[in-house]
C-alpha cells in the first residue's frame, strides 16, 4: 500500500486539466491540486516536519484545506483535522494530546486562542496569500508509507468525556474511499460534488474529499451551510452527488419557492450523521425529485460502515454492511441477540480505526480481542439483513423502568406539520427515574401549543413513551455538521439540569 495522497498524483496524471476543487470563483484543476500540494509538504518540510509529526488543520471550508491536507500526507505526516470554533483550551487538548508539531489556523482563530497551543508546536496563520505563497517552495516527492501507518487522527466529539483521537490509517480510508467510489455511488471524472459538511469531519473528509480525489470528480466548496446558497451552487456547477446530515435536507425541504429544475442533475443524495427522520426523506424527494440514500458509521469507522444501495434501499434503514464489514446486534450479555430485537451493533472490517492514540485502556474497551468494534448505538436487523438504528445507548430514556428511544418519538414529532426540528431528551424524575421531554422548533408562521404536540404523540405511541414536558424553541443548537446537539439544548426553566 502507497501513500493515501498518490491517490492525488495518480488522478492528475491521468486528468490533469479537469477541474478538482472549486470555490465561488475560483477553480484548481487536478495538475494545479498537485503541484500546490506536493509545494505546501515542502513548505512543511522546511518548517521541521518530517514523516510521524502531527500536523493541525483548524479550517473551514477552504481551498487550502485539501492543499494542506495533502501536502502534509505527501510529507509522510500524521493529519489532525480540527473544528475552526475550538477555543484555546480545547486547541490545547488536541495539540498536547497528539504532540502536533504545526498548527495551521485560519484568521478566524483567534491569536488569544492558539496561544494556547502545547509548547513546542508551531503555529502559522492561513491567510488569503498563501496558496501564491506556496509558489516559491521546492515541491517534495510523497514518502512511502504502509496500509497500517498512521494517515489521519480524528478526535470523537467528546458528548461523553474528554476527546479521544481514533487514529485512521492509509490503508483503512483508501479502502473506504474505493467502496464509496465505486460500489455506493458510482463517482467518477463529470460528477460534481456538493462540499459542504465540514472537511474536518469524517464524513466530508471521507466520502466528500477523498472520494473526489480518487475519482476524478470535482468537490465544489460550501464554507457554511446555507440552503439558498446550497441551491444555487447546485444549480451552478450542476451538481450530481450531495452528501448531508438530516438537518441540511430539513433545511433544503423547507426553501420557499425552490426550484426543482435547478438541481435537475443530482444523480444521488447520501444522509449521515445521524439518523433521518422518515418524513424529512419523504418531504426532500418529493420537493426535489432526488433520491437520498442512508448510510451509517463513526470516526472510529473511517467512517462509512453500512449504506443503501440505489437498486434496494429501505427508508428508515441504515441499508447493509460495506463490503469486507460484519455486523452483529450484542445483547447486555454479550450474545447476540435474535432477529429483530434491539442490542448494541459491533463491527468488524477493514474500516475500523487503529486504536485511540496513547490511549490502550480505551481502545481495549472499545475493541475486542476478536476485533469487534462497540459502536455504542443500540439497533436491530430484520430477516433480509438490513439494520436499524434505534437510538445512541447513552442516550437511551428509562422512564418507570421501560425503555424509551428518543429516535422513535423524534419520528412521529416530525411527522407533525407545524414541527421543523425537534429533539427527544430524559429529564430527571423522582419517582420514574427519567421523564421523556421534547425540544420543539416550528416551521415558519406555525402555531400550535405545547399541549397540542403532547397530544398529537400521546395518540400514535404506547403511554410511557410520549413526552410529558414539550417546550418551543426558536433553533436546536448545532454541532459543526449540523447534528443536533442533545447536550446543549435548553432546557425548560425548573429542569434539573
Amino acid at each position: 500500500m502507497s501513500n493515501l495522497a498518490d491517490n492525488l498524483t495518480g488522478t492528475a496524471s491521468r486528468h490533469p486539466d479537469e477541474p478538482a476543487l472549486r470555490l465561488q470563483d475560483v477553480t484548481l484543476t487536478f495538475q494545479q491540486f498537485d503541484d500546490l500540494a506536493s509545494r505546501a509538504a515542502g513548505r512543511m518540510a522546511a518548517l521541521g516536519i518530517t514523516p510521524g509529526d502531527r500536523v493541525g488543520l483548524m479550517l473551514p471550508n477552504v481551498l487550502e484545506f485539501p492543499v494542506l491536507f495533502y501536502g502534509a500526507l505527501r510529507l509522510g505526516a500524521i493529519v489532525v483535522p480540527m473544528n475552526p470554533l475550538l477555543k484555546g483550551r480545547e486547541i490545547a487538548h488536541y495539540t498536547g494530546d497528539s504532540g502536533m508539531s504545526l498548527l495551521w489556523a485560519h484568521p478566524s482563530v483567534s491569536d488569544e486562542d492558539t496561544g494556547q497551543a502545547a509548547d513546542g508546536c508551531r503555529v502559522e496563520q492561513v491567510g488569503p496569500g498563501l496558496l501564491a505563497s506556496l509558489a516559491d517552495a521546492d515541491p517534495a516527492p510523497a514518502v512511502a508509507k504502509a496500509a497500517e501507518d498512521t494517515a489521519v487522527i480524528l478526535y470523537t466529539s467528546g458528548t461523553t468525556g474528554t476527546p479521544k483521537g481514533a487514529e485512521l490509517t492509509h490503508g483503512g480510508l483508501d479502502r473506504n474511499v474505493r467502496i464509496c467510489m465505486d460500489d455506493l455511488m458510482s463517482i467518477g471524472p463529470g460528477d460534481v460534488i456538493v462540499g459542504c459538511l465540514p472537511l474536518f469531519h469524517v464524513f466530508g473528509l471521507t466520502c466528500g474529499l477523498n472520494t473526489a480525489v480518487a475519482a476524478g470528480a470535482m468537490l465544489t466548496l460550501v464554507p457554511r451551510f446555507d440552503p439558498v446558497a446550497v441551491l444555487e451552487v447546485m444549480a451552478r456547477d450542476r451538481a450530481t452527488i450531495f452528501q448531508g446530515v438530516p438537518t441540511m435536507y430539513t433545511a433544503l425541504a423547507n426553501v420557499p419557492d425552490a426550484d426543482p429544475t435547478a438541481v435537475a442533475a443530482l444523480r444521488v443524495c447520501t444522509s449521515g450523521g445521524a439518523s433521518l427522520p422518515a418524513e424529512v426523506l419523504r418531504s426532500f424527494e418529493e420537493k426535489f425529485g432526488a433520491r437520498v440514500l442512508e448510510g451509517y458509521g463513526l470516526s472510529e469507522t473511517s467512517p462509512v460502515a453500512s449504506f443503501n444501495r440505489q437498486d434496494q434501499a429501505r427508508v428508515g434503514s441504515i441499508g447493509t454492511p460495506i463490503p469486507g464489514v460484519e455486523f452483529r446486534v450484542v445483547g447486555e450479555d454479550g450474545a447476540d441477540v435474535p432477529t429483530g430485537e434491539i442490542g448494541e451493533i459491533w463491527i468488524r472490517g477493514h474500516n475500523i480505526m487503529k486504536g485511540y492514540w496513547n490511549r490502550p485502556e480505551a481502545t481495549a474497551e472499545a475493541i475486542d480481542d476478536e476485533g469487534w468494534f462497540k459502536s455504542g448505538d443500540m439497533g436491530r436487523v430484520d430477516e433480509d439483513g438490513f439494520y436499524y438504528i434505534v437510538d445512541r445507548k447513552k442516550e437511551l430514556i428509562i422512564r418507570g423502568g421501560f425503555n424509551v428511544y428518543p429516535k422513535e418519538i423524534e419520528e412521529v414529532l416530525y411527522e407533525h406539520p407545524a414541527v421543523r426540528e425537534a429533539a427527544v431528551i430524559g429529564l430527571p424524575h423522582e419517582t420514574h427515574g427519567e421523564e421523556v421531554g421534547a425540544a420543539v422548533s416550528l416551521q415558519p408562521g406555525a402555531e400550535v401549543s405545547e399541549d397540542e404536540i403532547r397530544q398529537y404523540v400521546k395518540e400514535r405511541v404506547a403511554p410511557y413513551k410520549y413526552p410529558r414536558v414539550v417546550w418551543f424553541l426558536d433553533d436546536l443548537p448545532k454541532g459543526a455538521t449540523g447534528k443536533i446537539l442533545k447536550r446543549a439544548i435548553e432546557k425548560p426553566v425548573g429542569t434539573p439540569s
